[in-house]
């Protein structure tokens, strides 16, 4: 029976007239027509489809891809040239050295003259740190929360390179260091004993929640924003618009070119200065108190800060031969086994410590935190003479501090969230870590402010003139825990540790300024930067003598306060971007383009109309772009693809190939320094590294 009917298909088919359609009997001539329908709308799709391309080949859009199509430019996909930039390099080189050699030759007016000037710029400027903290967080939450938030870190479709959990892991772990295990303990039991003025009643109930919250206010969502926004900014422009990852590169949307001049290469130093002082004073903190762990330890009577200046030039050899060497994987895997170290630190104060205590309040310090934190984030230094002495130890210091460090973990968080949107990252840079961070200051600040709230452990006349210096207050807080015999040992293990990985990527950032971003710097630079912090470490504690802390807050703030005007033009700079991000371009057609036909449809339709996508003229009232310039030099120069040399070359976005002359593909290497360095297959045969 299914033969008979194969064969009767097969003869109507044989039969059927040339000169007119045929029609599948099986199909039927209705399903016919809609499907000779659905062809014909194909083709007139495609027909438009290349009369759009053919438009944008006429005007001549780089490449041929309009801006609104433009699926992003990777760094890692640009002809680069990377070369030491040896202005920076023997400018800022000479004025560090030169500072050393100051500061070990008359430490006494170092710190006159570093004094006077910490004094002329709280009182001038202070406000610039201050009013920085509170307007970045702001800003950051306007960006992720408008539509620029679902634009990515990279191309468009682009998957984020970690998973949510390890890249949680890893910004987790960007807030763990050096400074939590010295000021951990040590803060909020001096804001305990010494509240902010007018703030609580030192050493009361009162003050244990209040003294916690202004811990949480010093290191959580304001610290994140001022790295947030360094973060992001590199990102955004090496991963979305390929651009350098220099400092210098904010200023390429507002002054173009010129951005690659003096400008740029001062923005750059200011950025390598900055990194230099902040990670110093995190060296320098450690030292003093492996320093401490060291006469716990082996029950060494020493005095003054000979010990951990020692300390400084023993871990800083190690910085340099892990930088010399190469062993990146190395101290990698120091750093993860530090940071389980540290997790297992937090965790072992909470058990054998006040435990019920410690979860009593946390609930408390949170709801204390949103409390006070208008009123904290509003003093200022005309408040009183107290309130400038308090800003200047302790607040303003410290967002000067997270200035310092911004270009060097604002670069280490941007590496780490390529593909993410920027929502995602600006959510997880001010939230994850900063969690991490005050829940970290609950436990050993908390366990502090127990043992001296109960039994006046730690100042023993419950005053704050009888607080021990702050390298001690740690270890006096651990006496008083079962196993600190034990745990001695290996707190000074990790401070070691975090010293080393500290130095050696804050070293790694640096020389990556130095060398015009090359994400593989030479290793000798790198070294050479490690030892100039080292020497920058020695002179704070020589100058902070038996209070390095004064030595340290000196020197933060006066180097911080030229960046804080590089974030701000960061900020500037980002906004004109993302304002003319392909995404946005893609938006703004279709509110355009939407708004313009819904009013076309009713003025000509009435209720009745369908919207459809049709050409029409460039003047016309309803074009979709009616409203701006798609071949402006600012939407379209950007994705204009150039060689080492930054002269135009020829790209297809498609493929993502470079174009010869004649349109055909091209092999290209990235290449650094010189060609001179470099085998056939971009290989640097003095650091036997392959180029990226």
């Amino acid at each position: 029976m299914s033969n008979d009917h194969s064969k009767r298909n097969s003869s109507h088919d044989e039969t059927a007239p040339s000169g007119e359609p045929e029609i599948d009997i099986r199909m039927g001539p209705k399903l016919q027509e809609q499907q000779e329908k659905a062809a014909r709308k194909k083709k007139v799709r495609q027909e438009r489809t290349k009369k759009a391309k053919r438009f944008i080949e006429e005007i001549e859009y780089p490449h041929g891809i309009h801006p609104a199509l433009v699926p992003g430019v990777s760094i890692e996909d640009q002809l680069i040239r990377y070369r030491v930039d040896k202005g920076i390099l023997v400018i800022v080189g000479l004025l560090i050295i030169g500072f050393v050699t100051w500061g070990i030759l008359a430490p006494e007016q170092v710190l006159e003259v570093s004094t006077t000037a910490l004094q002329w710029v709280m009182s001038n400027l202070g406000w610039v740190f201050n009013g920085l903290a509170v307007v970045l967080v702001i800003f950051l939450l306007c960006i992720a929360f408008s539509r620029y938030g679902r634009i990515p870190l990279g191309l468009d479709g682009e998957k984020p390179e970690f998973s949510t959990g390890s890249w949680a892991a890893m910004l987790f772990a960007a807030g763990i260091g050096i400074a939590i295990i010295f000021f951990g303990p040590y803060e909020p039991l001096q804001y305990f004993l010494s509240p902010r003025p007018g703030a609580y009643d030192p050493a009361t109930v009162e003050a244990i929640k209040g003294a916690m919250a202004q811990a949480a206010l010093h290191w959580g969502v304001n610290a994140w924003a001022i790295y947030a926004i360094v973060g992001l900014t590199v990102a955004y422009m090496s991963f979305r618009r390929g651009r350098l990852p220099l400092m210098s590169s904010v200023l390429e949307p507002l002054f173009g070119k010129k951005s690659d001049s003096l400008g740029g290469r001062i923005i750059d130093s200011l950025a390598i200065v900055a990194t230099l002082f902040g990670t110093a004073s995190s060296l320098g903190l450690g030292s003093l108190q492996i320093a401490r762990g060291a006469q716990i330890v082996t029950g060494w009577n020493t005095t003054g800060n000979t010990v951990a200046i020692v300390i400084i030039m023993v871990l800083t050899i190690g910085t340099i031969l892990s930088a010399v060497s190469g062993v990146t994987k190395g101290i990698r895997r120091l750093s993860n086994i530090n940071m389980v170290m540290a997790v297992g630190l937090a965790f072992f104060f909470f058990v054998a410590g006040p435990t019920v205590f410690l979860m009593n309040i946390i609930p408390g310090v949170i709801m204390e935190y949103f409390a006070t934190a208008p009123e904290a984030l509003s003093a200022t230094m005309a408040d009183s003479p107290e309130m400038q002495e308090f800003l200047s130890a302790w607040t303003t210091f410290y967002w000067a501090w997270w200035v310092s460090w911004s270009p060097f973990v604002g670069v280490f968080t941007a590496k780490i969230s390529r593909g993410r949107t920027i929502r995602q990252f600006v959510l997880g840079v001010l939230f994850i870590p900063s969690s991490i961070i005050v829940l970290a200051f609950t436990i050993l600040g908390g366990t502090a402010i127990y043992l001296q709230h109960t039994q006046q452990a730690v100042a023993t006349d419950g005053t704050i003139e009888t607080l021990p210096a702050p390298e001690n207050i740690f270890f006096t807080v651990l006496d008083y825990l079962p196993g600190a015999a034990l745990i001695a040992p290996i707190v000074m293990v990790m401070l070691a540790i975090f010293f080393i990985t500290t130095a050696d990527s804050a070293s790694l950032v640096n020389a990556q300024l130095t060398q015009g971003g090359n994400p593989k710097p030479n290793r000798l630079i790198t070294a050479f930067w490690a030892l100039c912090m080292a020497g920058i470490a020695v002179v704070m504690l020589l100058v902070g003598g038996p209070s390095a802390l004064t030595g340290l807050q000196n020197f933060i703030t006066v180097t911080a306060l030229p960046f804080t005007f590089v974030i701000v033009l960061m900020c500037v700079g980002l906004v004109k971007d993302l304002r003319s991000d392909p995404q946005t371009l893609r938006v703004n057609y279709t509110q355009q383009a939407l708004k313009s036909m819904v009013r076309r449809g009713i003025e000509k339709h009435g209720d009745d109309f369908a919207i459809s996508i049709e050409p029409t003229s460039s003047t016309s009232k309803y074009a979709a772009g009616a409203t701006f310039d798609s071949r402006a030099e600012d939407l379209t120069a950007w994705y204009q693809r150039t060689d080492e040399d930054g002269n135009p070359v020829n790209y297809d976005y498609a493929t993502g190939e470079y174009l010869d002359e004649n349109g055909d593909p091209i092999e290209v290497d990235a290449l650094d320094d010189s060609d001179t360095s470099k085998n056939s297959k971009g290989t640097d045969k003095e650091a036997g590294e392959e180029t990226p």
